[in-house]
């Protein structure tokens, strides 16, 4: 069953989704989340997280809070 969704497009949404968890239920720094669910560079996790989610890791933070 094809979703029209390719398998990269499904990767970054299980990143997301686990970065989502890391944002919201650690008080690790947003450098620290992005090594440990796979970037080498905050700033590319960060440009995935805010297209994906419309906000930036830090702005999606400050709205748990």
């Amino acid at each position: 069953m094809s979703t029209g969704r390719s398998a990269q497009q499904h990767l970054q949404d299980k990143v997301i989704e686990a970065a989502k968890e890391k944002v919201s239920g650690t008080v690790l720094s947003l450098s620290e989340i992005a090594f440990l669910i796979g970037f080498e560079h905050s700033q590319s996790f960060s440009r995935l997280f805010k297209l994906k989610t419309n906000f930036t890791p830090s702005e999606y933070r400050a709205t748990l809070k």
